[in-house]
């Protein structure tokens, strides 16, 4: 599933058709197609792990689900497309998303500061959610897109390696400057993600996720579903320490 510097990147990609008039519009998808054919977007947003298609009074929220992808200007062979959309200046290509329509402005649909991403993140309003939920794991906590959209597990793991913080630890346990630290991360940790994708070099710079020993202690990284939504963590049971 892309997380949220992966959307940035599908906006950043797409930013050539703000403007532009949709002249054809096809696809495999059930929503009503022709609402936005000849209409122009106005702009392109994201919040968190959603692609946001704005168009005037309405916006086509995209979210890439699990296998999700895009192209521009291409097609990518034996693959059904969701939603085709052309431009005089070219086409975008959605695969295996969901879309879905959201109804006038968009600044009511979205908290645009809880996107760790945006310039209206707000670090406080985070920690805050956090102390409501005190028995809830930190792995859960840091996956729930209300407190921090555009985390996802990738995120996550390197987070809390990062912070020597064991993933089943309760947020309510955690002292103050430890989660104090691991919210801070989340946005420093989610730009560093962005640059590292631009760069086609993420993986090279993975500390933690999908690795088989620890860098700090050379003892071996273990394997382990962990929380509620029961995602893949990578723990060093030596130097990540478990609040509880």
């Amino acid at each position: 599933m892309p997380e949220g510097p992966s959307i940035i990147l599908v906006k950043e990609a797409t930013a050539k058709f703000v403007g532009k008039k949709v002249i054809a519009v096809d696809g495999n998808s059930k929503i009503d197609q022709n609402r936005f054919l000849n209409k122009k977007i106005i702009e392109f947003k994201s919040w968190g792990k959603h692609f946001l298609i704005c168009f005037d009074g309405f916006t086509l929220k995209v979210h890439f689900l699990m296998f999700g992808s895009y192209t521009i200007d291409e097609k990518k062979p034996d693959r059904n497309i969701r939603l085709h959309l052309k431009f005089k200046n070219g086409e975008i290509n959605l695969y295996a998303c969901s879309v879905k329509y959201l109804e006038g402005d968009i600044n009511e649909h979205y908290d645009w500061s809880s996107d760790v991403m945006n310039a209206h993140w707000d670090r406080e309003k985070a920690k805050a959610k956090l102390k409501e939920i005190p028995e809830l794991l930190i792995c859960d906590a840091l996956l729930d897109q209300d407190i921090f959209a555009g985390v996802g597990n990738i995120i996550k793991n390197e987070i809390l390696y990062r912070v020597r913080l064991h993933p089943e630890s309760m947020t309510g346990k955690i002292p103050k400057v430890k989660l104090n630290k691991l919210i801070d991360e989340t946005r420093i940790y989610s730009f560093q993600f962005l640059d590292w994708k631009k760069a086609h070099e993420l993986k090279k710079h993975w500390l933690a996720h999908t690795k088989k020993e620890c860098l700090r202690c050379n003892l071996p990284i273990i394997k382990k579903q962990t929380g509620v939504k029961k995602r893949r963590s990578f723990i060093c049971a030596n130097c990540q320490v478990l609040y509880t």
